[in-house]
């Protein structure tokens, strides 16, 4: 296991209308809708903030990490390639050749594989081929990538005119909970694996591990599978604000800790000490499972609204209904960057953008 340094790392994703920067993933790369969701590729780890001024959790990798399409030179602040490294992928034999070989991502051996054959973690950028050959290491001693809550997910019935698993606010329906997935067979998705195209539906249930790794489009594409959709900006505000339009979903003070936002080190950082580029890593399925991380639905029942909708502030950004991609509340590092509270809002990236910190909850129409 590597030291675990002291370093505090508080940068974030440009939001031009949210005021002082804030905590998020990755940069903006557009403002058009996705599309199908056929389209919900990898993005790439590279994209260009909005403004210069990063703003949360998923684009502070934009402003202290170097280009990710930029290959393994980036790695090293001089701009040299460990020999090792070099030596690895010069070695290993080309698609054409039926197989991929050995690799070194940031100083870990490993083998070029396909990332759906990958028992650790896959690191991209280290591999010839394909997008989805990737370096396959061991995962840090802790961290199981495919982990996932025992199912079946059974959702609590919902308040008089919504769906299970939702409440009623000012007349719509919204998830108590931010979402988890499960597969056609009901059985869970793994919360720390992006799906991708995969046949998941979205489920609210209290006291699992809420999906993050997830975009945009496949967040719309499960809430759609379920009966329900994406909340529109407007229904997130009115369900985290309650009808007096508070700042915090219990009021206008700040309560520290009460919900879950207050790590004190990035985990990026923390997971990978020795990397001059921590934050290359966002998509790295170990992130949300190091102590003090992404919490269980409901494991902070103080932060929670009148109307019952927990977790709305921290623990995972999530997206809303816009086409040019948003998403709110804040996550377990920050909630203020980008707005305090219920108002922190990202806009620096396009819906088919994902990492460890992209969430998302449903809402739905009241039933007659």
């Amino acid at each position: 296991m590597r030291a675990l340094p002291l370093l505090v790392f508080l940068v974030a994703c440009g939001d031009p209308e949210a005021g002082p920067a804030s905590f998020t993933p990755l940069p903006d790369g557009g403002a058009a809708d996705a599309g199908p969701r056929a389209d919900a590729v990898t993005p790439p780890l590279d994209a260009t903030p909005l403004d210069a001024t990063p703003r949360d959790a998923a684009s502070l990798a934009d402003a202290a990490a170097p280009a990710a399409d930029a290959g393994p030179d980036a790695a090293s602040p001089d701009g040299a390639v460990d020999a090792a490294e070099d030596a690895a992928v010069d070695a290993a034999p080309s698609p054409d050749a039926g197989g991929f070989g050995p690799c070194v991502a940031n100083g870990q051996p490993g083998e070029c594989l396909d990332v759906g054959d990958c028992a650790g973690v896959p690191v991209p950028g280290f591999c010839p081929g394909p997008a989805e050959i990737q370096c396959c290491v061991a995962a840090p001693m802790g961290c199981d990538p495919d982990a996932r809550p025992a199912g079946p997910l059974d959702e609590a019935p919902g308040d008089a005119g919504c769906p299970p698993g939702m409440a009623a606010v000012g007349g719509f329906c919204v998830d108590r909970y931010e979402a988890a997935l499960v597969q056609a067979d009901g059985m869970p998705w793994s919360p720390y694996q992006w799906p991708g195209v995969a046949d998941v539906r979205a489920v609210s249930v209290a006291g699992v591990v809420p999906q993050g790794y997830i975009d945009g489009v496949e967040a719309a594409a499960a809430c759609a599978a379920s009966g329900k959709r994406l909340c529109t900006d407007e229904e997130w505000l009115r369900a985290c604000q309650g009808a007096d339009g508070h700042t915090w979903p219990w009021g206008d003070d700040r309560r520290p800790g009460t919900c879950n936002d207050a790590r004190a080190q990035h985990p990026a950082v923390e997971l990978f000490p020795d990397d001059p580029n921590p934050f290359s890593h966002l998509q790295d399925p170990c992130l949300n499972q190091l102590p003090a991380s992404l919490a269980a639905t409901g494991a902070h029942p103080g932060c929670v609204t009148p109307e019952g909708v927990f977790d709305l502030v921290g623990n995972l950004h999530e997206w809303t209904a816009d086409p040019a991609g948003t998403f709110r509340g804040g996550f377990y590092v920050d909630t203020e960057r980008n707005g305090p509270g219920c108002t922190y809002r990202t806009t620096a990236h396009d819906r088919p953008y994902w990492d460890y910190s992209t969430g998302f909850r449903c809402c739905a129409d009241a039933l007659p």
